[in-house]
């Protein structure tokens, strides 16, 4: 049985009973994001160490602190649970004492956005809908489309026309009705929302249902577990919409709250200089809603994100930090993640380890830092953008004259 106990508007506090509303009819679909609410004294019953180990290894185990019933989830894929890396090499490299990758890259579909659209399906057929849809720059569309194709039910997506081609075939390839928006992301959320309402499909749109975000922190939960007695001091996530940040650290809170783990740590969140309003907004208290600004980093690539509040919330609560990056500090990280820990991480990963960078040389970070960066997102995801930032290969005849004349050079500068 669920533990939620209401849903809690986080710009005006408004309470709502589960299933009421999904964003708050005082503030409006822009400001009036909800929050849901579980009763943590019940769930600490049951969510313990002792009962997670014999717990199978999915996002699942964390049922108490879901907003689904365990018979929903039956039909979803199986999500989560990715592997926490030691990574040295690039510590070294950054300039911080130790470093550990959260490889989201290895989910099902790809991406950190499996565990948000698993727990929108197994919402979707709790509601005994047959139809769900989303509006998204690539990642979300394409987590949705594998959990409803494995649960059965129709994917509806509304992509903008800059989505990678990799993502692309990954919606076709899992069944999902398509419709790539000749306009901007905006107006393809626009246009989801309005077909949502119209054809009574199930809206995983994260950005204004509030039970997705839980499944996003199943990422803080996770972490917070294989953290237990290793605790960091910094989490580092890069920043789009903003649902993912606020859902770790809710996570993180919440596995604290049940007595899980007795630690805290400090939240960085790391967005693109050239689309940064939740970082200004950290700074001013306000978003700036002109929609201005891109970066080649197409899942970050969020000008008016729909989750600010709850991301300045997150970082602040933390005792955290905001910073930016520029694309070419992003490509950077690109190149330095896959040779330094064998992790091929798409750009909007990678964007979480150029923070690290950025952090450090600010004083942030120091030598003797513990941190921890979610990969949320694998490079295959798009190709056009990491091959930007790794570079082509050396086209040469079948000539051995040519190999040893490339490998001399190559010897020579490093």
């Amino acid at each position: 049985m669920s533990l939620v106990t209401q849903l809690t508007c986080v710009q005006c506090g408004a309470e709502y009973a589960e299933g009421a509303a999904m964003t708050c009819p005082r503030c409006g679909m822009d400001e009036g994001i909800l929050d849901v609410q579980f009763d943590l004294e019940r769930a600490a019953r049951t969510l313990t160490r002792t009962a997670l180990a014999r717990r199978p290894p999915s996002h699942w185990r964390y049922l108490e602190l879901l907003p689904v019933e365990a018979e929903c989830c039956q039909a979803v894929a199986t999500i989560g649970w990715t592997p926490l890396l030691e990574a040295p090499r690039l510590a070294e490299a950054l300039g911080i004492g130790r470093l550990r990758l959260k490889d989201d890259g290895r989910s099902a579909s790809g991406s950190f956005k499996d565990r948000a659209s698993s727990v929108g399906v197994a919402r979707a057929l709790r509601e005994g809908v047959k139809s769900i849809a989303c509006a998204s720059t690539g990642n979300a569309a394409s987590s949705l489309a594998h959990c409803a194709a494995a649960a059965g039910l129709q994917a509806n997506i509304f992509v903008s026309q800059i989505v990678p081609a990799g993502k692309l075939a990954q919606l076709l390839a899992y069944g999902a009705r398509v419709f790539k928006i000749q306009g901007t992301y905006a107006q393809a959320y626009d246009l989801c929302t309005q077909a949502c309402e119209h054809f009574g499909w199930y809206n995983r749109s994260a950005a204004i249902n509030p039970y997705l975000m839980e499944g996003k922190k199943t990422g803080g939960l996770e972490l917070a577990e294989q953290c237990a007695d290793d605790p960091p001091d910094w989490v580092v996530c890069s920043v789009g919409d903003g649902c993912s940040i606020a859902g770790v650290q809710k996570g993180l809170a919440q596995m604290k709250a049940v007595g899980v783990v007795k630690w805290d740590a400090r939240l960085l969140g790391v967005q693109a200089a050239g689309v940064a309003p939740i970082a200004e907004a950290f700074e001013t208290g306000r978003l700036d809603r002109n929609g201005a600004g891109d970066t080649y980093a197409d899942s970050i690539n969020v000008p008016v994100p729909r989750n600010w509040r709850k991301a300045v919330n997150a970082v602040r609560n933390s005792g955290g930090a905001y910073v930016t990056t520029t694309d070419e500090q992003i490509m950077r990280a690109v190149l330095l993640t896959g040779r330094l820990t064998g992790i091929f991480a798409e750009p909007a990963a990678a964007t979480a380890v150029a923070g690290i960078a950025v952090a450090r040389a600010q004083g942030l970070l120091n030598k003797r830092s513990s941190v921890v960066a979610l990969i949320t997102g694998n490079g295959l995801k798009d190709i056009d953008g990491a091959l930007r930032a790794v570079g082509q290969p050396h086209e040469i005849p079948p000539n051995l004259d040519q190999v040893v004349r490339i490998v001399e050079a190559d010897t020579a500068a490093s």
